[in-house]
């Protein structure tokens, strides 16, 4: 029985990342849209259904939460309402420069982002949380850095958006730790309600005045919105209530890779020999990075929620 249970955990967190792996196919959907009103609508019924599942099926976590941040110290709450923001701001500018990405530049950009920002992660934790890195974890930090200096030899454009997406991701992830003592989905719900407190007054400015609404839009972003980023979100704290954070780790780069695999077979998309030695090198640095996972510090709160725009990891 509990094999079989053990079996269940795996199939959701795969299922999780391999949702997460096909996020390109909605988004170029949409792609003759402005990415402003893609992430506008993403962010509001994504709200919208956290929202209904946190009232019919989550609302002693919902109080037992607001209970927890009522009876904390003063020092303690308003740490809580700045990295709350922080977390809203960032996954924002996340969502918002994958959306752009994959739609206008290329989805091989977005997936080189999420393959470094586990790494960029580590480098954070270790300068911002004083966590400890292993030397084969410095190695691989060494390759991404040539990795990345390679893409940049070729077209820096690529390199500055996969930064900003690997960056604003593994900031959001930094401030999951340190808010680790609150229930994550609820702490989602607070952010994106944030964010959309936050892009609200800005949706004409979002869509350039040329906002585009119609069927094909919302049966599109609603199936982004439910299919793409509340469903996998669900199925990987499903996950991890088994599975140690090293395997999540691991199977979160389920989805880059698949990036990577409809980004030339089904897209059709064209790459340099110099890009490729450098997308080769960065699955080396993974591969390194994660070797002896079992002397690895468990980092539960960062992989909770995928990198889309994902990973996250909240795509």
């Amino acid at each position: 029985m509990e094999t079989t249970n053990t079996k269940l955990y795996y199939a959701a967190g795969l299922a999780a990342f391999i949702i997460w792996g096909f996020i390109p196919f909605p988004l170029k959907a949409l792609a003759s849209y402005p990415s402003g009103q893609i992430l506008y609508f993403r962010v509001a019924l994504s709200v919208g259904l956290l929202l209904v599942i946190s009232l019919l099926f989550r609302r002693k976590q919902l109080m037992a939460m607001l209970a927890q941040v009522k009876a904390s110290e003063p020092r303690e709450k308003r740490l809580f309402i700045l990295y709350t923001f922080l977390g809203g701001v960032l996954l924002t500018t996340n969502w918002l420069a994958f959306i752009y990405v994959v739609n206008h530049i290329n989805i091989q950009t977005g997936s080189f982002s999420y393959l470094l920002c586990p790494i960029l992660t580590a480098v954070l934790g270790f300068l911002l949380l004083k966590e400890e890195l292993r030397v084969n974890q410095w190695l691989a930090i060494g390759l991404s850095a040539l990795s990345c200096a390679m893409v940049g030899s070729g077209e820096i454009t690529s390199l500055l958006f996969s930064l900003l997406i690997a960056l604003s991701y593994a900031f959001y992830l930094i401030t999951q730790r340190l808010l680790k003592a609150y229930d994550k989905i609820v702490l989602l719900k607070l952010q994106l309600v944030l964010a959309f407190a936050f892009i609200g007054p800005f949706y004409s400015f979002l869509t350039g005045g040329n906002a585009q609404l119609d069927t094909h839009f919302f049966v599109q972003v609603g199936l982004l919105s439910a299919g793409f980023t509340v469903l996998p979100l669900f199925l990987n704290l499903f996950a991890l209530k088994e599975l140690t954070s090293g395997t999540i780790g691991i199977l979160m780069y389920i989805n880059p890779i698949l990036n990577f695999l409809m980004a030339f077979l089904y897209f059709g998309e064209q790459t340099t020999s110099t890009k490729v030695a450098a997308y080769v090198l960065i699955f080396i640095s993974v591969i390194i990075y994660n070797i002896n996972l079992k002397g690895r510090k468990k980092r539960g709160a960062g992989l909770v929620i995928p990198p889309v725009g994902t990973t996250a990891l909240v795509k």
